[in-house]
């Protein structure tokens, strides 16, 4: 005999709320967040107009119909394109993301919490131009601000405790629930409206991961996320109109995220939603490269200076044993053929093997031309990862935070060279005063990829200084930057 199944509309679940309010009510204090959402900004901008020098990328960009302009709509930095709301999130999106340049967070999930900047941006500037054409006051850049912070913390708070990429969820998952939360703020939805639109982005297909990992890898990596922040875009302005939410989407039985997706298993939260994730986000300044290699990368690059100094070379080299955490064998150890720049920018024997032959890792250096090179897998097979237990656990310690790799060097003629360790990157917190030049640095050098000088000169003195950004107008600031 069957179980009555009650029709009664349940109250949204905890999940939910606890987004929304954080949304609508939270205020932002914390100076070191305000300023590093600036630098965030500058760097995931940076990131757009050096993935804008990559036909494949280039070439997703536009209006979904050739030659389609939005009166009002979002104009995409370092292009002429003026689209709709959701098509411009994608645009900026997916420049954003493509390099795997931008920030960072590490966590029992991991992630990228700048994507979200692709639906803020594109829905705070179609606002402004919009609010101006009606002669209402426009948006400022601090709201851009203030939506950054916001769509990091709830990205990176809830993938603290939660691992999609265990159960074959893609983490633009997160980005997808963060910017609908954030968009819907900048759109004015009330707090019932929001807590629907969250409602919607969680009942949505969700993306597999399945292009981030061995045999599959590929470039919708690289766009996963851009389609991600259009998606929230979308499901923001549905429930604008007023269509209705689903209260129990995560803890309804047999039919809820929790069954369906989660293994039956509820999110765990390790903190409250505040600022904590802005504060703490890792910058990816030195090396386009995956997350858990930098640490990798930068002893590499130490050890092809050794290897300089005494007169060798990577041929001399016999073998090289990496010390690392659980997330970087999970995620980029990898053997075998490496079939496209998606596929090497997340093997970290690739990683480690270019700035050993070569004294460096640029993007460049993830094409077929560098890639052809025989040396790099000959290097690469010559490598083993081995997990440190302390350094898993120095990973997930909150108060740490750590993504350590330690290189070994075992050379022909019997020679062991000293092992070089790494525990934070430059962008980390612990290396903020350190890493924020060149920061800086890696802004100006991609501003110069897409303008021309005087324009450079205006972006830089309309950009750097944080007062001056915070106040100016959304459309204004991105008038700046297009071409």
């Amino acid at each position: 005999m069957s179980s009555h199944i009650s029709n009664e509309r349940p109250q949204p679940d905890k999940v939910l709320v606890d987004i929304a309010d954080y949304v609508l009510n939270y205020e932002i204090r914390n100076e070191l967040a305000w300023t590093t959402a600036h630098y965030c900004l500058l760097d995931t901008l940076g990131c757009g107009f050096e993935a804008l020098t990559y036909p494949a990328c280039t070439k997703l960009l536009g209006p979904v119909v050739r030659g389609t302009v939005v009166p009002n709509g979002a104009k995409v930095p370092g292009t002429q394109f003026q689209l709709d709301p959701i098509q411009a999130a994608f645009n900026i999106g997916a420049i954003i993301r493509w390099l795997d340049f931008n920030d960072t967070w590490l966590a029992a999930e991991w992630g990228h919490p700048s994507d979200n900047l692709g639906g803020i941006l594109a829905t705070a500037d179609w606002l402004s131009r919009t609010a101006v054409a009606m002669g209402k006051p426009a948006l400022t850049m601090k709201a851009v601000l203030d939506a950054m912070i916001r769509a990091h913390e709830i990205q990176g708070v809830l993938a603290l405790e939660n691992s999609f990429n265990k159960v074959g969820l893609d983490h633009v998952i997160l980005v997808k629930v963060a910017s609908t939360a954030v968009v819907g703020r900048l759109l004015g939805l009330t707090r019932d409206e929001l807590i629907n639109a969250i409602s919607l982005a969680f009942v949505d297909g969700q993306s597999l991961r399945t292009y981030r990992h061995a045999p599959n890898t590929g470039s919708r990596k690289s766009w996963a996320a851009g389609d991600a922040t259009s998606r929230a875009v979308r499901l923001a302005l549905i429930a604008q109109t007023g269509e209705m939410g689903y209260p129990s989407v995560l803890t309804a039985r047999t039919w809820g995220f929790y069954d369906v997706s989660f293994k039956g298993n509820a999110f765990k939260f390790q903190r409250d939603y505040g600022s904590y994730v802005m504060e703490n986000v890792l910058f990816k300044i030195s090396f386009p490269a995956e997350f858990h290699s930098q640490t990798a990368v930068e002893a590499a690059m130490t050890l092809h200076g050794q290897l300089r100094a005494a007169g060798k070379t990577t041929d001399d080299i016999k073998k090289i044993t990496i010390r690392t955490h659980e997330a970087a064998i999970r995620i980029i150890d990898k053997k075998g053929p490496l079939n496209n720049p998606a596929d090497r920018d997340h093997c970290i024997q690739y990683m480690i093997a270019v700035p050993l032959i070569f004294g460096r890792l640029t993007a460049a250096d993830y094409e077929d031309r560098v890639a052809a090179d025989p040396r790099i897998d000959v290097l690469r097979d010559k490598m083993e990862c081995v997990e440190d237990v302390q350094f898993t656990k120095d990973y997930h310690d909150p108060e740490k935070r750590s993504i350590a790799n330690a290189l070994t060097v075992e050379l022909t003629d019997g020679t062991k060279l000293k092992e070089v360790v790494v525990e934070y990157p430059i962008g980390h917190k612990r290396r903020r005063e350190e890493g924020i030049p060149e920061l800086i640095k890696k802004y100006k050098i991609n501003l110069a990829r897409v303008f021309p000088e005087k324009q450079q000169r205006v972006v830089l003195e309309h950009t750097l200084d944080y007062g001056r950004l915070a106040g100016t107008p959304v459309h204004e600031f991105v008038d700046r930057l297009v071409i």
